[in-house]
């Protein structure tokens, strides 16, 4: 049975936020949807998994309402599932930024479109920076791109503070998994007094798909917050891939979380090394006692790999 995983956001005033979460809530379950939605007075941010004719009906139903009636819904083909459970909330911001928070409705960069980011990256001195998470980044990013030192969207205030300064009269493109970040990322390059400022439109995803780009000079994979960890979007002739195993530095895009389970960290790592060390990302793990190895021995190995923060309650950002 063919699936599909949509992806979409929505920046609009929802002020019975709160009972609208818990109406979608009820409209994803009784359709058997499974996924992340995150509800806010400033819109809706989601990403969710179904069948085909599940997928048309939640798009047919929420496109109905006014606000949300020209959401644009990225879509991609699978054979099953992306997600193990369903979790819609109801929070204060789409996107944390925190005290800094700005709104996109009033202040954003400007669009480009794939073929027009492309030609701006080649432009001398333009500053691409990444406006994802650092470790979104190590799996793959736009050639050239700043790599952002942050773990989570609210740390990046203080980081363009600390790191960017000097770019302030540069042009500066930003890119993101689907747009959304980019959205608070510029307002807040701009409230920072960065003067030219640009955001993909439609993020990543869009740019791997748009047939003039075909994600042209992305190296590495997509990180995506399903099972399906990573994406191929470069579909040309420069496609790379840029990860290393943990141990022997053989090129590999196998991402695993070290079994240790007072560890977790994320790290990249071969088939032969993963087994051979036990899917640890030290030898003290490898010989810790809160292992999984030791309730699934080999089994481990054949279990399906789970993102980063899969479980979290508040929905990675896309």
């Amino acid at each position: 049975m063919p699936y599909r995983i949509l992806l979409y956001y929505k920046f609009t005033e929802i002020s019975d936020y709160e009972k609208f979460a818990a109406e979608h809530l009820a409209l994803c379950q009784s359709l058997g949807l499974l996924g992340r939605i995150i509800v806010a007075p400033e819109g809706i941010n989601g990403t969710v998994s179904g069948t085909v004719e599940q997928t048309d009906i939640y798009q047919k139903t929420i496109l109905s309402d006014p606000r949300f009636s020209d959401m644009v819904i990225k879509s991609d083909p699978s054979d099953k599932h992306a997600f193990r459970r369903l979790s819609v909330k109801a929070r204060t911001e789409i996107v944390t930024l925190g005290p800094d928070n700005v709104n996109p409705v009033e202040k954003t960069g400007r669009y480009l479109e794939p073929p027009d980011f492309y030609a701006a990256m080649q432009e001398p001195d333009v500053v691409i920076i990444d406006a994802r998470n650092d470790y979104e980044y190590d799996m793959g990013h736009f050639k050239g791109a700043i790599r952002p030192d942050v773990s989570n969207f609210k740390e990046f205030p203080a980081w363009v503070r600390q790191n960017l300064s000097s770019y302030r009269d540069k042009k500066v493109l930003t890119y993101c998994t689907g747009g959304i970040r980019c959205e608070k990322f510029t307002g807040l390059l701009i409230n920072e007094g960065f003067k030219d400022v640009y955001q993909l439109h439609g993020g990543i995803v869009m740019y791997g798909k748009h047939p003039d780009t075909q994600g042209r000079d992305f190296e590495g994979k997509m990180y995506v917050f399903d099972e399906r960890i990573g994406v191929e979007v470069n579909h040309t002739e420069t496609a790379s891939i840029i990860t290393r195993c943990l141990y022997c530095e053989a090129v590999t895009d196998h991402f695993v979380n070290c079994a240790h389970l007072d560890c977790h960290k994320s790290f990249y790592i071969c088939a032969a090394c993963d087994r051979a060390n036990q899917r640890s990302c030290s030898e003290a793990c490898k010989n810790a006692e809160h292992h999984e190895y030791r309730v699934l021995g080999d089994a481990l190995f054949e279990a399906p790999l789970t993102p980063r923060g899969l479980f979290k309650s508040i929905l990675p950002t896309s």
